[in-house]
């Protein structure tokens, strides 16, 4: 420790000073002494803390790096499967409908929704509702009991002076030391009325005290009750926190219901969106091999000199589109397997292709709109949560109408005092507490002068209520037009179906004619080319037209409410054990955790083989003979290997006779 120059002389001249003094002004002066000594070290500490505090001041943006806080990895799965994977022969899997909805319910831990042809998550989990169930306690907790205790020690030297007996125009130091306890213990509860009662005892204790008893000690007991009788006042207003609460677990509930509904809805849109495009890719498949064939027998007939390098580019360059749109159909068919797969909460690659084995329905449903709208009206989670919404601002303008009224409170106060200690001679002195009782009757009023602050939250209370309402009829109206579109969908689609089956049935008729005609030179190539691509569009048409149909069925029971009732999921909630409100001394008691959904019944049917094959799928290739067909069989196109194009020209290899073609990504389960 350094001593300035200053306070050293300070320090000596005080010394020199107390030697000529009395043993009590020594003592006095010593204290001053180190008084200035304290009061210069603080002085010259002052700097130090003050850089202190600079460096502690943000001078530039910092943050973590990377690693740091990343904590949470998972490895990853296997590369996932392309439009240029090689060797991509996968296993394929059949999956059920019932068993995809099955799968993605039990990795709803955090629920997933389709968007497009991906799938994100909708920010609800199966916890939420759990964690609104705190919010209720904590409201209610306003009406527990509170216990305090408070002890403080106390000790009070106070200086003075007195006459010197030996010169009495001299005084010589003096003081008193007092000191003592204080302790208050004390019991507060606010009941469902708005009263406030509070027990309380408190002790004084005290010694080197002036009066006629040393030590001494003075409890009091007091009994008070204060209740609101305008504002603050009525169960309504005091309990509008615990039902706002409860409204808001509602409204947790059937938003994480909502968004379970759309996960349902989901899933089964994207499954019927994984059997159209594997629809497509089969009608592209049977294209490209048409096309081939086309261009192989052109090729043949310029070798031998039958035609001319005109009649063979049209046949290439058609063969060639057709590649084209079956890789676009192979991707199409990769998204829609991956979205499906995130909605069910797969790895989006597990050496596994997944087939639909559910086939679509061709049920035409007749619908009772009047039904249709009274469902939707009472059973749609949106609309529910639009009227908790309302009820919970119905609460709140009750108590901003509460709090608009003055305060008038009656307060009841009921105390007993007593006193014992020490007397001067040595004896005792005791009063009891109920010796020494005092009450108090009174009221207290307060008031801002035009409750200006009150009367402006109420009006917003009141215009938010309006506003709700105004919602909540907006709400029914989308609403019936939602179901009105979805209706108009469900009928479009059908009757696209039917008319694109009979379409298909035309094309696959006009194609054999055509391709027939052509062999023969009856017709140029470009017809055999339109009926190739009437005849693939329509199937196509018709795949989608079916598909959208069966997903549109999903859509309206999600647009009525109803989506989980007719697949029977439930929820259950979960329970686990944890610390209560009384801590680690008492056992531990079960609060919910989390709401989870249970598995759906079997609803739909499992055909054993993929969807598409309802679509009752004529694979060209399987009719294709070496033989010589008879003159009453109907003309059949041959297929080939799917292989690169050559340069024109090219002679090809003879076809084999039986030639199965191949998807480099499915395999055709044929019957």
């Amino acid at each position: 420790m350094r001593i300035s120059c200053n306070q050293s002389r300070r320090i000596e001249a005080g010394t020199a000073f107390c030697k000529a003094q009395v043993a009590v002004a020594d003592h006095l002066l010593f204290r001053k002494a180190t008084l200035a000594v304290t009061i210069s070290l603080w002085l010259m500490s002052l700097p130090v803390a003050s850089a202190q505090l600079s460096q502690d001041e943000q001078h530039g943006i910092l943050w973590h790096s990377e690693e740091s806080v990343n904590h949470y990895r998972r490895p990853p799965g296997p590369t996932p499967v392309t439009v240029a994977s090689e060797n991509a022969h996968l296993i394929e899997r059949l999956l059920p409908l019932d068993e995809a909805i099955r799968i993605a319910l039990g990795h709803a831990e955090v629920v997933r929704v389709l968007t497009g042809t991906s799938a994100s998550s909708s920010g609800r989990t199966i916890y939420d509702a759990a964690i609104a169930t705190a919010a209720i306690d904590q409201a209610d907790s306003h009406f527990d009991p509170v216990f305090s205790a408070n002890s403080s020690w106390r000790k009070n030297e106070v200086p003075g002076a007195i006459q010197d007996p030996g010169d009495p125009l001299s005084a010589l130091p003096s003081g008193s030391q007092v000191g003592g306890n204080d302790f208050t213990a004390r019991l507060i509860q606010t009941n469902r009325l708005g009263g406030i009662g509070n027990l309380e005892f408190r002790n004084s204790f005290d010694y080197n005290g002036f009066g006629a008893l040393n030590p001494t000690n003075r409890p009091a007991l007091e009994l008070s009750y204060t209740q609101p009788l305008l504002a603050g006042a009525g169960r309504a207003a005091n309990e509008a926190p615990i039902v706002i609460a409860r409204y808001e677990l509602d409204r947790s509930y059937f938003q994480f219901k909502d968004s379970m509904q759309e996960l349902v809805r989901g899933v089964i849109t994207a499954y019927w969106s994984l059997v159209e495009a594997r629809t497509q890719l089969w009608a592209r498949e049977q294209q490209v091999e048409q096309a081939k064939a086309a261009f192989d027998r052109e090729e043949a007939r310029f070798r031998e000199d039958l035609a001319n390098i005109a009649d063979v580019t049209q046949p290439k360059v058609a063969y060639a589109n057709f590649r084209a749109n079956l890789v676009a159909a192979r991707g199409n068919v990769i998204q829609r397997e991956a979205a499906l797969r995130n909605l069910l909460g797969l790895p989006p690659e597990d050496g596994q292709r997944l087939v639909p084995s559910t086939p679509p329905t061709r049920d035409r449903l007749e619908f009772n709109w009047p039904k249709l709208v009274e469902t939707a009206q009472l059973r749609r989670p949106d609309l529910i949560e639009l009227n908790l919404v309302l009820l919970a601002d119905q609460q709140r303008l009750i108590q901003a109408d509460n709090a608009a009224r003055p305060t008038l409170n009656a307060v009841a106060i009921q105390g007993w005092n007593g006193l014992s200690g020490r007397m001067l001679n040595g004896g005792s002195l005791s009063s009891d507490l109920h010796d020494n009782p005092n009450w108090t009757l009174g009221v207290n009023f307060e008031v801002p002068l035009g409750l200006r602050n009150a009367r402006a939250t109420a009006r917003s209370r009141e215009l938010l209520i309006a506003r709700d309402r105004a919602n909540i009829e907006q709400g029914l109206h989308a609403t019936e037009h939602t179901l009105a579109t979805t209706v108009r969908n469900l009928d479009q689609s059908y009757e696209q179906y039917e008319a694109f089956r009979q379409t298909r049935e035309a094309a696959f008729t006009n194609l054999q004619v055509q391709t027939a005609r052509e062999k023969v030179g009856l017709v140029i190539f470009l017809n055999v080319l339109q009926a190739i691509t009437d005849w693939g569009n329509s199937v196509s048409s018709e795949a989608s037209a079916l598909t959208q149909y069966n997903s549109g069925l999903a859509s309206l029971e999600r647009e009525t409410g109803t989506i989980l009732d007719t697949h029977g999921i439930v929820f259950t909630e979960e329970r686990f054990a944890t610390i209560g409100p009384a801590g680690r001394h008492f056992e531990l008691e079960c609060y919910p955790k989390s709401l989870e959904p249970s598995a759906s019944f079997d609803r739909y049917n499992d055909s054993g083989k993929a969807s598409e094959e309802a679509f009752n799928l004529e694979d060209f290739s399987q009719n294709r003979t070496q033989k010589a067909a008879p003159s009453n069989a109907k003309p059949v196109i041959p297929s080939v290997p799917d292989e690169p194009l050559s340069d024109l020209p090219t002679p090809s290899e003879p076809a084999p006779g039986r030639s199965l073609f191949k998807s480099i990504l499915f395999r055709r389960f044929l019957d």
